[in-house]
């Protein structure tokens, strides 16, 4: 999908603003001779911007609007090195309300509903984005923050909630405890908006069935708004992404060329209209297609695939690549595992190990389970790994995201 004259009109806006602010992207540009574009071949030259380029402008080097129109920044976590802190404007606070506000009513949900809201609040900009959207919407929100699940379903149950937001992992502890404490016929739950990680098949149907909702998957990132950017409409055939403040392109993550239309690739985002920090041809890292044609629900906005994982989040064990989605690709074929998995990486007596922790019933032969899981698996990746079953509610249930794969050769 080539960006479209009305779109290059709002690159080339953006482009002005960063040239003259001196922000690390206009100083970019300038070193580039850039100062507009006149085609999408014009625009597919101009140089990405990435993470550490984000990280190296800390504290507030991505600031291009002048400091008296900043109303709030938002923050990475920074767990892997310096947190990128990305300013806001006022206009940019009310676009973010609109794009989320969007989502929800792309999900079927109005002034009416009850939204109960489970993601953080602070720099991160989850709880904040969820809360702006159904606020612009003109619905009730019920503004709970992370943690204290006792509360979370008292309240769930007392207020009489009917849309969750939160993470899938949290999702799936609270589907757990209101099955578990025999609270499904108190809860009013209908729909679920989840994000911030991604999950598969059988997560996703063990949540729906449940709480007894219908699930929808919104997409985000802190660099760009935060969450609400885009999310799948009740056709559930892909995520629609809101292309008048973004433009979307998919691109070979090795040769960082453009990908044809309904080819897997890395998603690369330039913001429109942003004012506090805009960014042109952002790597984002995660990997999806756009999805060519028009979709059933009639939306004229384009869509993406759902997010399948990330090109960072390759392991490479007895120099195999191996990505989490082709495990979790096996495991869903297995009708007696649950939702949940860890994988455990280690180097012993000079060689790479690869454990699989399992989730399963107590009434199935281990041994038998371990040995077929490690045959697919085997012919799926290429060699043997350790599987390790265990029984269901083991694992660790987490309150934001799930770490599933921990490696241990750098420890």
């Amino acid at each position: 999908m080539k960006i479209s004259k009305e779109q290059i009109k709002s690159v080339n806006s953006r482009i002005a603003a960063l040239t003259a602010s001196g922000s690390f992207y206009g100083e970019k540009l300038k070193a580039a001779g850039i100062s507009e574009i006149q085609s999408a071949e014009e625009f597919e030259q101009l140089p990405f911007s990435e993470k550490n380029d984000l990280r190296d402008a800390y504290p507030l080097g991505l600031m291009t609007a002048p400091e008296s129109e900043i109303v709030r920044i938002h923050s990475s976590s920074g767990t892997t090195g310096l947190p990128v802190i990305i300013p806001y404007t006022a206009k940019d606070v009310d676009d973010w309300a609109i794009m989320f506000s969007r989502c929800y009513e792309t999900a079927g949900i109005t002034p009416m509903d009850r939204i109960q809201i489970t993601p953080a609040y602070g720099l991160w900009t989850a709880g904040i984005g969820f809360q702006n959207g159904a606020e612009k919407l003109g619905a009730m929100v019920i503004p709970m923050g992370p943690g204290n699940t006792d509360k979370q379903i008292q309240m769930m149950i007392d207020l009489k909630t009917t849309v969750l937001c939160s993470t899938s992992s949290y999702a799936l502890l609270l589907a757990e405890e209101i099955e578990k404490r025999g609270l499904r016929d108190k809860i009013h739950l209908k729909k679920g908006v989840f994000g911030s990680e991604r999950w598969g098949d059988k997560m996703r149907e063990t949540i729906s069935e449940k709480l007894g909702i219908e699930l929808y998957d919104i997409y985000g990132l802190t660099e760009i708004y935060g969450p609400g950017i885009g999310i799948n409409c009740p056709h559930n055939k892909g995520m629609h992404y809101w292309d008048d403040y973004i433009y979307l392109e998919i691109i070979d993550p090795t040769t960082g060329k453009n990908l044809p239309d309904g080819e897997v690739g890395e998603i690369v985002i330039t913001t429109l209209v942003k004012e506090g920090a805009p960014l042109i041809r952002y790597r984002t890292h995660d990997l999806s297609r756009i999805i060519p044609g028009t979709c059933e629900c009639g939306s004229r906005f384009p869509r993406i695939d759902t997010i399948i994982g990330r090109s960072d989040d390759m392991m490479k064990i007895k120099g195999v690549n191996v990505f989490p989605a082709q495990i979790e690709e096996v495991l869903k074929a297995f009708p007696e595992l649950s939702s949940e998995y860890q994988i455990r990486i280690s180097h012993l007596d000079g060689k790479d190990t690869m454990r699989i922790y399992v989730e399963t019933n107590g009434s199935v032969d281990f041994m038998d389970l371990s040995r077929r899981i490690a045959e697919k698996v085997k012919s799926k990746i290429g060699f043997t790994p350790l599987v390790k079953p265990v029984e269901i509610g083991v694992l660790p249930r987490s309150e934001k995201k799930t770490k599933r794969i921990i490696d241990e050769r750098y420890d």
